[in-house]
């Protein structure tokens, strides 16, 4: 039983016996000032202007509609019109039972139950290892298919294997110059945009030294295009042994070559053409999107005859939805942000409804240390991988520092705090909550005393406890909205509430070696906390230690 779930009814019948018409249910949130209950509405303010009536004036007159409501020790006007509801202590014994009794379900939901969501992410191409800033894109994907699954929906997990395009001819290049230079071809040129990394002589041994008749007397295209599978094999390794670390595995690799193979680009270009959406000008194939109300038409087809990112990913977004799925979501950094706009009114003019299309753009991530920006370029070799990454401040800390901040914000990665082995680490202050509560619960189990789940848990009453306790019945709600939202950071921010709450229970509230029926409902209480934790921490795809 939650708080709100609760007063939500009560609060529905006095507005219709007032005469309001619902048009949606009643928003309760928390107030932040102490003192001020411990639910708040704005619901008189929303109606009072329809009826002809002052804000605080029908916030009265609701007050009074409600009466007096079980369980409830106060409901209190404040301020232009709000609402303010104070339950008493009942209602918090009531709730950390229920919390208690669901075991290791504390935060999931089912109001995802027999849905369908595709979550396509991390996508980067196989043309080097995952770089640092590919990180974000990494925990941001993965962290909203956990919110997905966690609230009951069926979640596919797709990697867009681009695999296509200019960017692999790159690499091929690369690839074969340093393979010539080990055949003694030293005045072979190397491409003056490709890529240098180190990982690009590794590869370009490895053919020189195993596989020489695939490039030695036969043609240069054959040559280059074993390079380029080469390379793709070993940078896609490369990108997979990476998410490993990082505990993220895909269900679905789609590969970008399918769609050409497939003659699925081609059928989108001639069904855009039937529509009249194609031309052809200087050369090149366009995109009539002034007709879909975009601001200008775009290129899809250059005058090389290489498509563009448009025409393909158009192809890619009608087959996911041709799969069927309710919701799909794209995790794109910030350089997508021109192009989803286009994607999508090219879908929708193939007739597919693109109101379940999620797009998540990401900004981008700074690298700060000693108060000096660290700088990577992938073509360049001047690289900082997130293998490097993962190495220098453990994967938890990758996981969570990525997620920590709002997607649509930029972000700092600063790495000396993310060394740090302290309260300043939010990662660290987070597990070593759960930790502490591990250690409590120890030392309980020592003493032969274990968490009695039928303990009486109404002589919980210090403020302390009460907090805590609301603090864990948000935790769905909470989940539920990030979900919805398709906000991953406002997981973390919860779960810094929930620590700081839980601190300030066990500063206050002794735990073992309290009067025996006492410390049983407090061994409960922490019980439950833990489970709240753990549960958080894995959402987010951190580890939760026992002992630190």
């Amino acid at each position: 039983m939650m708080m709100q779930q609760y007063i939500a009814p009560h609060v529905q019948r006095a507005l219709e016996q007032l005469g309001v018409q619902l048009n949606g249910e009643v928003v309760f949130g928390v107030p932040r000032q102490e003192g001020h209950g411990h639910l708040s509405t704005n619901v008189a303010m929303m109606y009072a202007k329809a009826l002809g009536k002052q804000p605080r004036a029908f916030a009265q007159e609701l007050i009074d509609a409600l009466g007096t409501v079980p369980m409830v020790a106060a409901i209190e006007l404040a301020g232009p019109g709000f609402i303010n509801i104070t339950f008493d202590n009942s209602v918090y014994h009531a709730m950390l039972r229920d919390l208690d009794m669901i075991g290791d379900n504390i935060g999931r939901s089912t109001v995802g139950a027999n849905r369908t969501v595709n979550v396509e992410y991390v996508s980067a191409n196989p043309t080097g290892p995952l770089h640092a800033g590919h990180g974000r894109n990494c925990a941001v994907g993965d962290t909203i298919a956990n919110l997905f699954a966690w609230n009951g929906y069926a979640v596919t997990r797709e990697y867009y294997f681009n695999n296509a395009g200019n960017q692999m001819s790159k690499l091929a290049e690369s690839i074969y110059a340093r393979v010539q230079h080990r055949l003694g071809v030293e005045d072979y040129p190397f491409p003056e945009d490709g890529y240098h990394g180190e990982y690009i002589h590794e590869i370009a041994e490895d053919i020189a030294q195993n596989h020489r008749v695939s490039v030695v007397d036969v043609s240069d295209d054959t040559a280059r295009e074993f390079c380029k599978k080469q390379g793709e094999r070993w940078c896609f390794a490369s990108i997979q042994r990476t998410l490993s670390a990082l505990n993220i595995h895909h269900d679905e690799y789609f590969n970008e070559d399918s769609l050409y193979r497939d003659g699925k680009v081609t059928a989108t270009i001639a069904d855009l053409r039937e529509r009249g959406l194609v031309y052809e000008q200087d050369g090149a194939t366009w995109f009539a999107l002034t007709q879909l109300g975009q601001q200008q038409d775009k290129v899809i087809v250059k005058s090389t005859g290489e498509p563009t990112y448009r025409l393909p990913d158009i192809a890619y977004h009608r087959d996911k939805l041709q799969r069927g799925f309710d919701i799909v979501v794209d995790i794109f950094g910030a350089d997508h942000i021109a192009t989803v706009p286009d994607v999508l009114a090219g879908v929708r003019a193939l007739g597919f409804d693109t109101n379940n299309v999620k797009a998540v753009i990401h900004q981008m991530v700074t690298f700060v240390e000693n108060g000096e920006v660290v700088k990577f370029s992938k073509r360049s070799g001047k690289s900082f991988t997130l293998d490097e990454l993962i190495d220098e401040v453990g994967a938890d800390v990758v996981r969570f520092f990525f997620v920590m901040r709002a997607v649509g914000t930029h972000l700092e990665f600063d790495l000396g705090l993310a060394k740090e082995e302290g309260d300043k680490n939010p990662v660290f202050y987070l597990q070593y909550a759960h930790a502490r509560i591990c250690s409590i619960l120890r030392k309980a189990a020592e003493r032969d005393v274990t968490v009695d789940h039928t303990a009486d848990l109404t002589v919980l009453t210090h403020p302390r406890e009460i907090e805590l306790i609301g603090m864990i019945s948000r935790m769905q709600s909470a989940i539920e909205r990030a979900c919805e939202n398709l906000e991953p950071h406002t997981v973390a921010e919860y779960l810094r509430e929930l620590a700081a709450s839980y601190h300030n229970f066990y500063h206050d509230c002794r735990i073992l070696g309290s009067e025996p029926q006492l410390e049983a409902a407090r061994l409960v209480l922490a019980d439950v906390t833990r489970r709240a934790m753990r549960n958080g921490l894995l959402l987010l795809g951190v580890g939760t230690p026992e002992i630190m």
